[in-house]
């Protein structure tokens, strides 16, 4: 079945996006991670990589183009599929699907007068199942197109590889009132935890989502529009594809459920003791609950089918988990018969009892797990070790230090080497591509950072480009940014080249794994004093651990020993990176 991709949200700021260029052309096969286009938004231009297999149907614009933000971008598919359903502002494309419907809006217009019931039928004998459901969907626009409503806020993409995110936090309740500019919610992202702001006007109606959730890109993040004039059932039931009314419908169940689940919630809060008596809203019997309401009450042993739900239709969610441990421990402590209290938090008394704790994984931590191990397994890596004696780059920084406005680190010495020795070797300075290695004409150096949640990896742009004070500015204020999670996508996005390095942890040397879609990371040691030998006799020397990680599909072992040799000779011999 053909996808739709939409224009991704690359920037906190963004709506619109222009087509910076093509790089593949509609009946070009598409693989999932093949660069489909680059996008120019207000922070940068940025590559966009497909995330399905296929061949691509249709463009949403040529070079030049500007397209808004959730508009159609892309549609990838099987060859010769039929699109015409998808594709929304392409005349000659919607023609296509409109004459064939032509004749049918003009029964539900006078489906409204007295009399045109009869003739409905008989309009549509040859088609009795879809005449049936036409009035609904007549009312349902949006079941159609729904990305074109501008009371839905849709999950943007907010990284380059963001396929969902989770949500961190809220900063409105349903019934506030929003102005555009306020930020909604903090959005979990597998970069960095980013502030999404509202766009438009209006009053929150509805949140896709409570905290801790995740939401696809593209999955309904929250409803804004003005009270008592957005229908936010119908809205849902497009979403869903369903319909909203209709005798057979079954969102009028799933409504009125809602209706009693909101009238037992009142009843709930103004009569706590009743709660336990209450069933939760069910679904063919299942129990309505988010996935991290099920995890806190399988962890604190609660039945969760004796909890009343406060969201959406009855939905049991965190809240009414923890609301409900703190109501029931009262009444379970006054001796009623076979009551369980729930389970205590463990108690760790050194090494007398064994004990555990699970920490949910973060997106972040998640994400990193999912690209490094398809890196590791997928790229055959190999790993170059080489010495360098850093006594004249500790004697260069020491002086540039003495002039320097921002205080230059080893690091950023480190930087400067592998930009330079990357001009000399653009093989170094390439990407796997399947059928193609592509070599880039830009440096961007990527420093990783360690975070609370795992890892990220800021991008110094251009970085052969800068002088050391301008990389070294550059990279304490993108490692401070990176570290309270405010970086911007386009400032953790791509890098042609990575660096890691432990030595501020005393790390003699490791090996690192390379970060997509990077075709080798260096892992830098800790400077060390040694004993070697000079002249007739023994000196003390400061050297340097680096291990070059490569993948040999794209970089040869000549290729990167060459690579290594010429950062060698730019690390000992500083001079010669200031000119």
């Amino acid at each position: 079945m053909a996808e739709v991709i939409l224009m991704p949200r690359l920037s906190d700021t963004m709506t619109e996006g222009v087509i910076a260029a093509w790089h593949k052309k509609v009946g070009d096969t598409v693989k999932k991670g093949d660069l489909l286009a680059e996008i120019e938004t207000d922070k940068a231009t940025m590559d966009l990589e497909s995330y399905k297999d296929g061949t691509l149907l249709h463009i949403g614009g040529d070079k030049g183009v500007k397209i808004q933000v959730d508009d159609l971008l892309a549609i990838v598919g099987k060859p010769g599929e039929d699109i015409s359903s998808l594709v929304k502002g392409d005349s000659k494309e919607a023609a296509v699907e409109k004459e064939p419907k032509a004749k049918s809006p003009e029964p539900k217009a006078e489906s409204r007068e007295p009399g045109a019931k009869s003739q409905e039928p008989a309009t549509n004998n040859q088609q009795p199942a879809t005449s049936n459901q036409q009035p609904a969907t007549s009312n349902q626009q949006p079941a159609i197109d729904v990305s074109k409503m501008e009371e839905v806020v849709l999950m943007p993409r907010l990284s380059d590889t963001m396929e969902e995110g989770v949500i961190a936090s809220w900063h409105k309740n349903v019934g506030d009132a929003v102005k555009k500019g306020e930020v909604l919610a903090d959005i979990e992202t597998d970069k960095a935890t980013m502030e999404l702001e509202s766009y438009k006007n209006g009053t929150l109606l509805h949140i896709g989502a409570e905290k801790g959730e995740k939401i696809p890109v593209n999955g309904l993040l929250c409803i804004i529009g003005e009270k008592g004039k957005v229908d936010v059932d119908a809205i849902l039931a497009a979403l869903k594809g369903g319909n909203s009314s209709g005798a057979n419908s079954p969102e009028p169940t799933a409504h009125s459920q809602e209706t009693v689940a909101k009238s037992q919630e009142v009843v709930t809060s103004n009569q706590q003791p009743a709660t336990s008596n209450q069933q939760p809203a069910t679904n063919n019997g299942r129990v309505k609950a988010s996935p991290l309401a099920k995890k806190l009450a399988a962890d604190k042993g609660i039945d969760i089918k004796a909890i009343s739900g406060s969201g959406d239709g009855g939905r049991i969610i965190k809240a009414d988990i923890d609301n409900y441990k703190t109501n029931r421990q009262p009444a379970q402590s006054e001796g009623q018969p076979g009551a369980k209290s729930p389970l205590p938090a463990p108690v760790y008394t050194g090494s007398t009892e064994e004990g555990y704790t699970d920490i949910p994984n973060s997106q972040i931590r998640s994400i990193i797990a999912k690209r490094l191990a398809e890196s590791k397994f997928s790229a055959p890596h190999f790993y170059l070790t080489m010495e360098i004696n850093m006594d004249n780059a500790m004697n260069a920084r020491a002086q540039l230090n003495e002039v320097s406005p921002v205080k230059i680190s080893f690091n950023d010495l480190v930087v400067k080497a592998a930009a330079l020795a990357l001009r000399q070797h653009p093989a170094v300075n390439a990407s796997w591509l399947g059928d193609k290695i592509r070599r880039y004409s830009h440096i961007h150096i990527g420093i990783a950072v360690a975070i609370e949640d795992g890892l990220i990896v800021p991008v110094i742009r251009f970085a052969d480009q800068k002088t050391l004070p301008q990389i070294a500015a550059e990279s304490k204020e993108l490692a401070g940014r990176a570290k309270s999670k405010k970086l911007q996508p386009n400032e953790f996005s791509g890098n042609t080249f990575t660096i890691s390095n432990l030595g501020m942890m005393d790390i003699d040397e490791f090996t690192a794994i390379i970060n997509p879609p990077d075709s080798c990371i260096m892992a830098v040691g800790r400077i060390k004093e040694v004993v070697i030998k000079k002249g007739e006799g023994f000196a003390a020397s400061n050297v340097m651990k680096i291990t070059l990680s490569c993948d040999h599909r794209s970089v040869d072992g000549a290729t990167g020993a060459a690579f290594l040799q010429t950062f060698k000779k730019f690390l000992e011999n500083p001079i010669t990176m200031l000119f």
